[in-house]
């Protein structure tokens, strides 16, 4: 199977998760002891004794779906299952997918196939066009000489999955906030990479009731589920340092074989760690955007626990926060470091391209940031608060 075809079942996908119905977080504190989050069903539903053995394995959001499915109801026809705009502008751009200046803005505007009214589209940054964009480049990054010789198509096929639901059923609010509002998910995953194994979850239940695989036999299935699952995983940003630590060991040693299937799936789980944050190495014109929403994002959360009292996390404060400094820590403390080392393993164009677009938006940031603080470009506090083993050592270039 082609890289573009499976970037086009990347795109089915996206636009067949898009299609469903999802919930909304509603924050009540009526009870003036604790503060909760609750998903919004539309009707009460009557579930069948299977339908809630597999509701388990369903993010709550699709349980409306999952239990009309048991009761007999059709399932829509998907066959028209992208927009009838899909030509035209829209098409000469999908030819172009594979260039890192790729807009995916202007894609989503032309195809209107991205976003959807009920894909948490009232999240600005953890959305499906954030998905589309993380998809988009790391068919980028399969594309790169060490990797287009090595992958084979299952490598592939599993990676743009991962690429494409790694953030699937995002409610748009950070680990912490589900922890100290004590949010089933945070129970459920014992407060260890809540949002990543939902994410996952959520991802094999779609797969799961899409029935995409279905002709599959149930070992290579389940080899699939626990594959993708190793991937979206390694993109918790908490486990950063960890991951760090084992790309630039291996680099140094320079025993990296990908010829072995462990290595070639550590060396997606890198690429996919890259895609997941590889907004400021856009160009400036797109990373700004990217920038906005991320920090709307942030700051929205920040305002939800000032409502409640819940002491505002860090990043999250719109009166104490801004873009630039968010970003400047950001690019200093996790995305120079990473890329830096993802250039180690792959020194091609599109490396240097990134190391480029790094640099070039960092110092605008720090212009921006000079023009609104006499403070000098300072890094934000907040990304101080990090513990020091996060840190990682300067980017190192071979």
């Amino acid at each position: 199977m082609g890289i573009a075809l499976i970037w086009c079942l990347a795109l089915i996908l996206i636009k067949w998760i898009a299609s469903k119905r999802r919930g909304a977080i509603s924050y009540d504190s009526s009870d003036q002891t604790a503060l909760y989050i609750r998903m919004l069903a539309n009707s009460e539903i009557e579930v069948s004794v299977s339908a809630r053995n597999v509701r388990r394995l369903l993010s709550f959001q699709r349980y409306l779906r999952s239990s009309r499915f048991f009761r007999g109801i059709t399932v829509p026809n998907s066959s028209n299952i992208l927009d009838d705009d899909y030509n035209g502008q829209a098409k000469c751009m999908l030819e172009k997918v594979g260039n890192w200046n790729f807009d995916i803005f202007l894609f989503d505007r032309l195809t209107n196939v991205m976003v959807q009214e009920d894909y948490h589209s009232q999240n600005p940054y953890h959305n499906a066009v954030h998905a589309a964009d993380v998809t988009q480049a790391m068919h980028c990054y399969l594309k790169e000489p060490k990797l287009s010789k090595s992958l084979t198509p299952w490598d592939v096929l599993l990676s743009l999955i991962a690429a494409a639901t790694h953030d699937l059923d995002h409610p748009g609010v950070n680990q912490p906030f589900l922890i100290k509002t004590n949010h089933y998910l945070a129970t459920l995953y014992k407060n260890t990479s809540v949002l990543e194994n939902h994410h996952w979850r959520s991802a094999v239940g779609l797969l799961r009731e899409s029935g995409l695989f279905a002709h599959m036999s149930l070992e290579n299935r389940q080899l699939m589920e626990s594959q993708i699952g190793d991937l979206i995983l390694a993109t918790d940003i908490s486990q950063q340092n960890e991951y760090l630590s084992m790309f630039r060991s291996h680099l140094d040693r320079g025993d990296l074989c990908l010829e072995n299937s462990n290595h070639r799936h550590f060396i997606l789980q890198m690429a996919l760690k890259c895609a997941d944050i590889c907004n400021p190495c856009r160009t400036w014109e797109l990373s700004k955007q990217w920038s906005e929403k991320v920090t709307e994002e942030f700051f929205h959360q920040g305002d939800i626990e000032k409502k409640y009292h819940l002491g505002v996390s860090p990043l999250c404060d719109r009166q104490t926060e801004t873009i630039a400094n968010i970003q400047i820590g950001f690019m200093t403390y996790l995305v120079e470091p990473l890329f830096g080392e993802w250039a180690r393993f792959s020194n091609t164009r599109l490396s240097q391209t990134m190391l480029g677009h790094l640099g070039l938006n960092k110092a605008s940031w720090k212009g921006v940031q000079r023009q609104q603080s006499s403070s000098g470009d300072d890094v934000d506090p907040a990304f101080e608060e990090m513990d020091s083993d996060i840190l990682p050592q300067e980017p190192r270039l071979s």
